[in-house]
């Protein structure tokens, strides 16, 4: 036992000794504790390789900490470490705790680090959650309470946070979270940087509101057990709404591009890379035609708001037909005011923008665009019991009709009798897939009026099969990332498959170009352009959604036009006055070098009266009544 003892005596002292040797040491190099590393900006360049914007970190002069404000000392102290100012770096309590709870989950579910180890994990570690990698940290903090006051710790702290989209430091928060200096910040304001401090991505005011809004009224609460606000001030900043001015240079509308390729880098690359390593992000986005898009866009929106509110907003999106390459991107009106990317994140009710994709399976069950219906009130009991009576978007009803009409003219009745012939025969879900449909789409016959919820993307996507000879390809914004070097460390695979064979998809070209054909009838040569086209809107009840897709052979185009709320515009309201005039300023600006889209030379072209389907000798579109349509 004696030798036991003194063995492990030995050993104890020997460990000791380690220690003390260790911590006596200035291991911690403080040249590493600069608050501005060098950097070089990542640029995005547009698809003729020229930058489009460039992401550089958003820091100001570093603030001492005597310009601190107090408040803001006590809210960070109230947020991530109570004792900060008497601990010697580490906190034995909590760290017993941690370490307990670790070891039962056999990994690390929580920490327990003061500002001291967040500092040095900030400045010299990785974020790996690792029991070798938290040993690191608090021997770093140790040394880090040995070399440097609470003050420089605390001052080195606050000035190197990342706070998100490039912003480093508290000082650039406050800037770009409500463009003022860092001394007029309020109690509320103070709680909300302390939260962001937690997780950027979750508690950024710019990221979340709500999130940023709960996170920072726990620090409240904290601050107010700690004494360092009363009551009342927290009964007021609590209630405060979270607001933000979201101080950034550039177009408010290219920023979302700009914003959607930085959280697609930082998440591909790290923000590291993207901030400090100069990569050239090449994207598809052709600079002439976004502008032209964004000229078209910008008044039409503008007028709209000012009938239905600020709340009405809207998405753009043109690709290349053949690739699936995104020329334009319009997220919204004012990224500024709202960072919601509606091209891409909007998901809405495609309405009668769905009809081409339910008519194309018609067509590929043998049906053809001469074959009639009858356009007459019906009624049918749901599977609840209800009774479902659907109606047409005019109210009325026009009898006898070929498909050709029933479509152009977007007759609910005849695209719910069409789903009642074939599609409750057939598990329609994989058709429905090959047009890049991710959403549910339940086999009920108000689907056939397109209840499936979808992004502008995704819709423009899918109408781009008929514009692309019957093949889908998915659209993308990045071609490829260069590093420092110019070489090539990330280049896109493009997607792509077939949906219909050449002969169908002629014959939807032949259908979806009737509108078309009728509308620059109407408007007159001098107000269209040159170039072929094919087209579907689509608007939903009470138009909470109002929709254009269309396509020339080279690019196609989705609108998207609605309320950020979803709720309806209006039963007067419809794509023909919203989202149409956007496609057609558009298009009439962009060159289309290609004028006629690809036809199989093996189909009929023949004359038909719409609305009997029989064969005619008359000219067609002299007579309002005659087409000229391609069957199989």
């Amino acid at each position: 036992m004696k030798r036991l003892f003194i063995i492990g005596f030995a050993f104890f002292t020997v460990i000791t000794g380690i220690c003390f040797f260790l911590l006596e040491r200035e291991w911690v190099d403080l040249s590493m504790l600069e608050l501005y590393s060098s950097t070089s900006a990542s640029v995005i360049l547009d698809d003729e390789g020229v930058e489009f914007a460039r992401f550089e970190c958003d820091r100001r002069t570093p603030i001492p900490f005597e310009k601190i404000p107090t408040i803001l000392v006590q809210a960070f102290i109230a947020a991530e470490d109570h004792d900060f100012f008497n601990h010697p770096g580490i906190s034995i309590k909590s760290i017993i705790r941690s370490f307990l709870i670790n070891l039962y989950h056999h990994r690390i579910v929580q920490g327990a680090s003061t500002i001291t180890q967040q500092l040095a994990r900030l400045m010299y570690l990785t974020y790996e959650r690792t029991f070798y990698r938290k040993f690191q940290e608090l021997f770093l903090a140790l040394q880090l309470e040995q070399q440097l006051s609470k003050q420089q710790i605390f001052e080195l702290y606050i000035n190197n946070i990342y706070f998100g989209r490039g912003i480093y430091g508290v000082e650039a928060a406050c800037k770009r979270f409500w463009n003022k200096q860092l001394s007029d910040i309020t109690i509320d304001e103070a709680a909300t940087i302390a939260a962001v401090a937690n997780s950027a991505r979750i508690y950024s005011p710019l990221n979340s509101t709500e999130n940023s809004r709960r996170r920072r009224n726990m620090i409240l609460r904290s601050m107010l057990k700690l004494g360092f606000i009363s009551q009342d001030q927290f009964d007021k900043c609590s209630k405060t709404k979270v607001k933000i001015v979201d101080y950034m240079p550039g177009s408010p509308i290219k920023l979302y591009i700009q914003e959607w390729v930085r959280a697609w880098a930082e998440n591909k690359f790290g923000k590291e890379a993207l901030y400090k390593t100069h990569l050239k992000i090449k994207t598809t986005i052709n600079p002439e035609m976004q502008n032209i898009a964004e000229q078209a866009y910008a008044p039409v929106i503008y007028g709209l708001q000012q009938q239905h509110g600020n709340k009405l907003n809207g998405g753009v999106i043109s690709i290349e037909a053949s690739t699936g390459k995104i020329k334009v991107l319009i997220g919204g009106m004012d990224f500024k005011k709202s960072q919601f990317n509606r091209a891409l994140q909007a998901k809405r009710q495609m309405g009668s923008s769905f009809k081409p994709i339910l008519y194309a399976f018609a067509i590929y069950k043998g049906y053809q665009l001469d074959t009639t219906f009858v356009d007459e009130p019906i009624e049918m009991t749901m599977p609840n019991g209800q009774t479902w009576t659907p109606k047409n978007w005019d109210g009325k009803f026009d009898g006898q009709m070929t498909l050709a009409k029933a479509l152009t003219d977007s007759k609910n009745i005849v695209a719910v009798k069409l789903y009642l012939e074939i599609y409750k025969h057939f598990d329609w879900m994989p058709w429905i897939r090959k047009f890049g449909i991710t959403a549910d789409v339940p086999p009920y016959p108000s689907s056939a009026l397109g209840t499936a919820e979808v992004t502008p993307d995704e819709n423009c996507a899918a109408f781009n099969v008929f514009a692309n000879n019957g093949v889908y390809v998915k659209p993308y914004l990045i071609e490829w990332v260069k590093n420092e070097r110019g070489e090539k460390i990330w280049e896109n695979e493009p997607e792509s498959h077939k949906v219909l064979d050449s002969k169908i998809n002629s014959v939807m070209i032949s259908a979806l170009s009737q509108r078309m054909i009728l509308n620059k009838n109407f408007l007159g040569k001098s107000n269209w352009f040159e170039a072929d086209s094919i087209g579907k809107s689509g608007t939903t009840n009470g138009a909470m959604s109002t929709w254009f897709v269309g396509a020339t052979p080279e690019l196609t185009t989705a609108v998207y036009i609605g309320r950020d709320d979803n709720k309806p515009m209006g039963e007067s309201v419809f794509a023909s006055r919203t989202a149409f005039p956007i496609w057609l300023e558009i298009n009439k600006r962009i060159k289309c070098d290609k004028k006629h889209f690809r036809l199989d030379p093996t189909l009929e072209e023949t004359n038909i009266n719409w609305r009997t389907g029989e064969y005619s000798v008359e000219r067609p579109y002299v007579d309002p009544d005659i087409i000229k349509i391609l069957k199989h």
